[in-house]
């Protein structure tokens, strides 16, 4: 038997390439809540990791994200140590299990998955993919087949995405 009420367009894909140990990833968020505000499900944002070997802790913040995303709370996981970069630096590791904590995630989940790797492919594809499309930092973000360099500045970045996005999500709608 086959469902025949008719699917909505698939929503318009966000590549994000992220380090959560980085500034500029944090001035980020501004725009990424106002484009979930805007476009709801017709944008799916999707993290993507691209650790910087400048910041010793975000190859296991990106595996932490992971496993936020395995617990079902990514993003407000991602802002959460986003806003708070300086921490993360001072504390490192436990700092990652203690927002785990602070959000209600399984804070020792978090600990295992640290120690075990259990995300590190995860974290190794996105970042050889980012390197293979010419991700050298971040904020990178990937919409439509184009990419764009948060890394040198933010200006006017959203507007690009919003307009690449309505572009992308008229060609898709249903003729009437």
């Amino acid at each position: 038997m086959s469902d025949s009420s008719p699917a909505g367009p698939a929503p318009v894909v966000l590549d994000v390439w992220c380090e959560l140990q980085c500034p500029d990833c944090r001035s980020a968020l501004d725009d990424l809540r106002a484009l979930r505000a805007r476009y709801g499900d017709r944008l799916e944002l999707r993290l993507r990791h691209f650790p910087l070997e400048k910041h010793k802790h975000s190859f296991a913040a990106a595996q932490a994200a992971e496993e936020a995303a395995e617990q079902g709370g990514v993003w407000p996981y991602v802002e959460a140590v986003l806003g708070r970069v300086e921490e993360l630096g001072r504390k490192g590791e436990p700092f990652l299990v203690e927002v785990a904590r602070e959000l209600g995630l399984d804070a020792e989940e978090f600990d295992t998955a640290l120690i075990d790797g259990r995300h590190i492919l995860i974290v190794d594809a996105d970042q050889a993919e980012g390197k293979a499309i010419g991700v050298t930092g971040t904020p990178t973000y990937v919409i439509g087949g184009e990419r764009l360099d948060g890394g040198k500045s933010q200006e006017g970045l959203r507007e690009r995405i919003e307009k690449i996005a309505d572009r992308l999500l008229a060609e898709s709608a249903p003729a009437s």
